[in-house]
């Protein structure tokens, strides 16, 4: 019997919303089928606006960016469907991230805020949609972030090595897999994955991001740029952490190259070699045993960001996470397919050993599509 769920994830990078039909009963999920709905430069500009706090009307800008959001989700939905040629009927729910804009667990009041209405997806697409999952960890104390780790151990935890998975979207983070079955896994975010490669390349070439790296590879890494940039504190922090755009944006960049004098294209070799460091750094501080590192994410197809993390990793083996079976840019949207039946289930997803939760909790909330009955 198939258990087909649908995912929909869209990240810190901002440059669209990925959509997968997995079939969940298979101990490594299969991808039926998977689309990615680019953002038109317009929308892209004005979320990334919203979550630096550059938007004016901010509230009447929430409210028109999470309709609109929710509408494109729903779109997507819909355009998948056609592609897979399956009825809206066989998928169970949806699992839908949304677009965080704003993520503040270390606030005095801690919140986090996605958006992409999930009542216009499960209306506008007649299936039952979960949403909202960060909340109700951070509700619990921890961090709302990363909530994957549990996905990734079901997947790829294996009790002959230890593993540590890397996933480089907009921010990077780990997920610690010991190969002792009753070890807790762990993880955290390192900081920038992508993040500032792509809007250094889309300021000075027009471009989304840097195919396989190859703009930063003609490059010279600046090191007196590079060390003050590893300087910010959030690296000297310990886990449980998570970051986002509210710290590592353009702005934060630009403001680090005051009174520097450096070409573009070595910025964004030292960019480059910024992100491998800090994912290094971040390993060897609390990782050291990891054997194979399996990358996934958007950052996978970096060949000169993989290069520099085999450079500075050289006792482990880095591979994509598509050796064991799943794509590596599909892997997140995958994750909210599964953490939306487990919600379902009534089964917590969030890793308080990653979070810093105090207790597991159910995530998210459950939108019934029309005429769907509680379970």
């Amino acid at each position: 019997m198939h258990d087909y769920y649908l995912g929909l994830m869209s990240g810190t990078s901002l440059d669209g919303i990925d959509a997968v039909i997995v079939d969940l009963s298979t101990p490594v999920p299969n991808v039926i089928a998977a689309h990615t709905q680019p953002f038109d430069p317009a929308l892209r500009q004005a979320l990334s606006d919203l979550a630096q706090g550059r938007a004016e009307h901010e509230i009447e800008r929430l409210g028109t960016l999470d309709s609109r959001l929710g509408e494109q989700f729903a779109q997507a939905t819909l355009n998948l469907l056609e592609r897979s040629s399956l009825p809206a009927t066989a998928i169970r729910a949806i699992g839908s991230h949304g677009q965080t804009v704003r993520h503040r667990p270390d606030a005095p009041e801690p919140f986090t805020l996605q958006i992409g209405d999930p009542n216009l997806i499960a209306e506008r697409t007649g299936i039952t949609t979960v949403a909202d999952f960060r909340r109700r960890d951070i509700a619990a104390g921890g961090q709302g972030a990363p909530l994957v780790p549990a996905f990734h151990a079901r997947c790829f935890r294996s009790t002959d090595e230890e593993r540590t998975v890397l996933n480089i979207g907009g921010m990077a983070n780990l997920t610690i897999l010991p190969a002792d079955p009753h070890a807790r896994v762990t993880g955290f975010d390192t900081g920038p994955g992508n993040v500032l490669l792509d809007a250094w390349i889309n300021k000075h070439h027009g471009e989304t991001y840097d195919k396989e790296g190859t703009w930063a590879a003609r490059g010279t890494v600046v090191p007196t740029l590079l060390d003050t940039l590893l300087n910010e504190e959030f690296f000297g922090q310990s886990p449980p952490k998570s970051t986002g755009r509210e710290l590592f944006h353009l702005e934060w960049l630009e403001h680090h190259l005051r009174g520097i004098t450096v070409t573009p294209i070595d910025v964004q070799a030292t960019l480059c070699a910024f992100t491998a460091c800090s994912i290094a750094d971040a390993l060897t501080a609390w990782a050291a045993e990891t054997q194979r590192l399996l990358v996934c994410g958007g950052g996978a197809h970096n060949t000169r960001l993989l290069d520099l993390l085999q450079t500075y990793l050289p006792n482990m083996t880095i591979e994509s996470t598509a050796a064991h079976g799943l794509d590596p840019d599909w892997v997140e949207a995958a994750a909210f397919a599964w953490m939306a039946r487990e919600t379902l289930a009534g089964r917590a997803t969030n890793l308080p050993s990653v979070t810093g939760a105090r207790h597991p909790v159910i995530l998210g909330g459950i939108y019934l599509a029309s005429g769907a009955q509680p379970r």
